[in-house]
């Protein structure tokens, strides 16, 4: 339950609403309950065939009663020990004993008024939420090769699926409140109707863990929610006044009745509908990343870690036209906090995969919903074994630039990528670098200095050069790397890494740091 000594104060369930308080300096209310009144039963993010995390973290369920102050037991087929707790205002909530094996178990809940209840097939794995919106949300019946993909799922017997539907609500819920599919094995008819992304990130991990994986969709589907509306109304006014109708909507509904699960980690895919606030997503991001490890290790009972991992997956490209820049680079770029890869120190534990070469170039195309979602999973999928699963030895992102020395006499500026231990492939293309030129300064950039198009004059196997006559008179003050919306045909953007096949940050950087 959420136990007494855990610090928290109740204030009842009044006309199917409840409130929770935690008496701290930070104030969690929760509203709108479903059934306080109900018999004993589970809380609906539970159900036969669903994935619990495994040990050495405790799964927590919880659920509702009709009866206060009475014992609540819970045991896993009658091994490793029975836990109990009391229900307090038509709620229990209990902590299970940390299980390593996988099973499949049956898990019961009893009463001595109410009797028992029953979760049937429950396996021990790690437990994934895929969030976010019309890019999480798109389907595997609409991906790249997609009736090969579906069947090819059927193979992932460790998989269970749980698909949260759509809703937003201006109150913060405390249960789901409608399930577009309840947790269950996969189906064909299931999976074709389930997140591409998060089912083949599910597969890329089960193939590398011979564990179950959960996998708990709650995205938007087709529609383009903003950030803003998965950030609790406690947290989302960090970065400003809310500009979004939507504030905090799919967090009350979506996110926020996830929060007492354990969970092993995240991934994250959205960002088309703050195109338009691009350099605000940086600060948005960082509130909702640690907003949901705050509040689910509070709720989870410290159970879920505090710095879980979190997978982020960059936004596209759009229109076929590689001259256009406008503000998706600078959305990117927020992504990592400026930074240009994950994880770094603004956003600790966190992965990146990079999309801004996978793009659909045609007429029937979604654009910045490409379907090669494959590809997506993948590099998510590699970062993730190096970031949340500690795997030594992965070479999990791009080439990265560590070191610039210019030569005016020549007019060139030599790069060197990741200290000279990763050999590039570099690919044919033109212009992919700008430069910044400057008249008045020798050190900056400012907002009426130039960015001019230049190209690779030479490369090695671990450096580029390129040139910067394009200044003429002028100082050359930064350098950039494919800062445009659509940069290049698929797969074929100019720097990649020879052995993992995985493409160069976007990147920008002043003369400061060369």
């Amino acid at each position: 339950m959420w136990a007494i000594e855990d610090g928290q104060r109740y204030t009842g369930c009044n006309e199917g609403n409840f409130a929770r308080t935690a008496l701290s300096a930070r104030s969690f209310s929760i509203s709108n309950c479903p059934a306080c009144d109900g018999a004993l039963r589970f809380a609906k993010s539970y159900g036969d065939h669903m994935v619990l995390q495994r040990g050495p973290q405790r799964a927590v369920i919880w659920g509702y009663t009709d009866k206060d102050f009475q014992t609540i037991s819970a045991d896993i087929d009658g091994i490793n020990g029975t836990v109990t707790t009391i229900s307090v205002n038509g709620m229990w909530k209990l902590k299970l004993n940390p299980m390593t094996d996988e099973g499949p178990f049956n898990i019961t809940v009893s009463t001595k008024a109410e009797g028992n209840i029953t979760l049937h097939d429950v396996l021990f794995g790690d437990v994934w939420i895929c969030s976010g919106a019309a890019n999480m949300g798109f389907s595997m019946s609409r991906v790249n090769d997609s009736d090969n993909e579906i069947s090819s799922a059927m193979a992932y017997n460790k998989i269970r699926i749980l698909h949260v539907l759509y809703e937003e609500s201006d109150a913060s819920l405390i249960d789901l409140q409608t399930l577009h599919t309840p947790w269950s094995i996969p189906t064909e008819d299931l999976v074709s109707n389930f997140s591409a992304v998060c089912y083949l990130y599910g597969e890329y991990i089960s193939r590398h863990h011979n564990y179950p994986i959960g996998l708990i969709e709650t995205d938007s589907d087709d529609n383009d929610t903003s950030i803003q509306s998965w950030i609790s109304s406690s947290s989302v006014t960090r970065c400003g006044k809310p500009t979004r109708n939507d504030t905090s909507g799919a967090y009350n509904s979506m996110i926020n009745p996830l929060l007492t699960m354990t969970i092993y980690g995240a991934i994250w895919f959205q960002g088309e509908s703050d195109i338009e606030e691009a350099n605000k997503y940086g600060c948005h991001l960082q509130t909702l990343i640690n907003d949901w490890r705050t509040l689910s290790h509070h709720f989870s009972l410290s159970e879920t870690s505090n710095t879980f991992p979190f997978g982020i997956v960059q936004i596209g490209p759009n229109f076929h036209n590689y001259n256009v820049i406008g503000p998706v680079p600078d959305l990117r770029w927020s992504q990592t906090a400026k930074v240009g890869y994950l994880p770094n120190p603004t956003l600790p534990n966190t992965f990146l995969a990079i999309t801004f070469d996978l793009p659909e170039f045609t007429p029937t195309s979604h654009r910045l919903h490409p379907k090669y979602k494959q590809d997506v999973a993948e590099r998510l999928g590699l970062a993730s074994l190096a970031v949340a699963y500690g795997v030594k030895g992965i070479y999990y992102q791009g080439p990265f630039p560590t070191s610039y020395k210019y030569s005016k006499r020549f007019d060139e500026l030599t790069i060197e990528y990741d200290h000279g231990k990763t050999v590039l492939d570099v690919r044919v293309g033109a212009f992919y670098f700008d430069v910044c030129c400057s008249r008045n300064s020798t050190t900056t950039c400012g907002p009426h200095d130039s960015w001019v198009s230049t190209f690779i004059t030479e490369h090695s196997d671990t450096t580029v050069t390129i040139a910067t006559l394009s200044c003429y008179e002028r100082h050359v003050v930064g350098v950039r790397y494919n800062w445009r919306e659509s940069p290049c045909e698929f797969k074929m953007c100019q720097i990649y890494g020879r052995d993992n096949d995985l493409p160069a940050p976007q990147f920008s950087v002043g003369v400061a740091l060369w």
